[in-house]
């Protein structure tokens, strides 16, 4: 039987275990009106990227089950995913510029544009009406209308005598304000999106070289962009009546020899647990532990290899660590409260990305060249679950829809 076979045989009996959901799903289809049988919630949905087929995969996370899949996303290869506030509808970035409303209940395509030529990723308002998309080409943000894609603002980003910077790290903030950097300009912006028609951006420059990603702490007080020009991290205060930026963990390679950069590491709220900060080292088999009161550099945890997400459970209580090539068949675990690793695991070939579930119980780690995602019991790291999909890659759960930055 060919795997496509066997994924489609999967995906169905994974729907055919869920009986709630077919019924709903077949009565929402319909037009039918729902019933207290076939309602349901949307808090424990998520979805799954399938890079190579350019769709994605509705999971729900309580069954730890498949139950369908959306195709004609274009190229998925670097994408990611916000949630509407009512986590019902995933707003999907494709590499190629494609921007994909999906209702999530339906599983299907609700609006699709094609805003640029090569897009990084994007962002959805703190009020949920704005849908916010970074671009590599041409550069700069572009700002939607959540309910229809109808444009509402571009922001070009440019710089020097005209050109367009790429930008990375794009951030919600409150009061429908977005954040972001411009990897060629060496600078960072925060956006006033209140008035669509007439936004307000100010830029902060000379931040330092190449920011290529970032993070906004959860209460929202911080930005701070990764620099890949030169070791350190660039800072901003978003509670200062004028934000400026401060430098951070500068020359924390000093003295070394960098590695070569085989993927560039990603970083998140998720990066943040309880005073600390954890992130990774550029060109290092360390993650750097950051005192958040004081923005110094508080200590270095040896790790496997050149890390690219560290993520923490949502309590805080760990660190998951995955890694670029030759590692990423590994995933560490730091426990934070002694700041070492505690256990390696090898949930397959090629671990692209991870994802918890709302309260951590449980992890989902997407393993592309085994096509498989595996299900983890964070507290006894034994597996429960594994879900055949196709060259998977990105996971996203709907709880994101609750939380700033992500």
């Amino acid at each position: 039987m060919h795997r496509r076979g066997w994924l489609s045989l999967a995906t169905s009996a994974a729907v055919a275990a869920s009986p709630l959901w077919a019924s709903g799903c077949a009565a929402l289809a319909d037009g039918a009106a729902p019933t207290a049988d076939t309602l349901r919630g949307t808090g424990d949905l998520g979805v799954v990227i399938q890079r190579a087929r350019g769709a994605i995969t509705v999971v729900n996370t309580s069954q730890r089950t498949l139950l369908g899949e959306v195709t004609g996303l274009g190229d998925l290869s670097h994408a990611s995913v916000v949630f509407s506030r009512d986590g019902r509808y995933a707003y999907v970035f494709g590499r190629d510029g494609g921007l994909t409303q999906v209702d999530l209940l339906r599983e299907r395509t609700v609006h699709r544009v094609m805003q640029a030529g090569n897009s990084i990723g994007g962002a959805i308002s703190a009020d949920g009406t704005l849908v916010a998309a970074q671009n590599y080409v041409p550069g700069g943000v572009k700002v939607f209308d959540a309910k229809t894609l109808a444009l509402l603002a571009d922001l070009p980003a440019t710089y020097g005598t005209g050109q367009r910077s790429r930008v990375v790290g794009l951030v919600d903030l409150p009061q429908r304000r977005f954040a972001y950097s411009l990897f060629d300009a060496d600078a960072i912006c925060i956006a006033d999106c209140a008035d669509p028609a007439h936004p307000r951006v100010h830029t902060l420059e000379g931040i330092g070289r190449q920011p290529y990603d970032a993070l906004v702490t959860p209460d929202g007080r911080y930005y701070i962009a990764g620099l890949f020009g030169e070791d350190g991290l660039a800072m901003v205060d978003l509670w200062e009546p004028k934000p400026v930026v401060r430098r951070i963990l500068a020359g924390y390679g000093r003295g070394q020899q960098p590695l070569p950069v085989y993927k560039m590491p990603h970083l998140r709220g998720w990066a943040v647990a309880g005073r600390h900060a954890y992130l990774p080292a550029i060109g290092r088999h360390e993650v750097l532990v950051v005192d958040t009161t004081t923005w110094q550099e508080v200590g270095r945890i040896p790790v496997a290899g050149q890390p690219v997400f560290v993520m923490a459970r949502p309590d805080g209580r760990q660190m998951w660590v995955n890694f670029a090539v030759p590692d990423y068949d590994q995933v560490q675990v730091i426990d934070t409260p002694s700041q070492r690793v505690v256990d390696t695991l090898r949930p397959g070939k090629a671990v692209l990305h991870m994802e918890f579930t709302p309260r951590g119980d449980a992890v989902w780690i997407s393993c592309r060249d085994d096509h498989l995602v595996r299900v983890i019991d964070t507290a006894t790291r034994q597996t429960l679950a594994t879900l055949a999909v196709d060259a998977p890659s990105g996971i996203f759960f709907t709880a994101r829809a609750q939380r700033m930055g992500f």
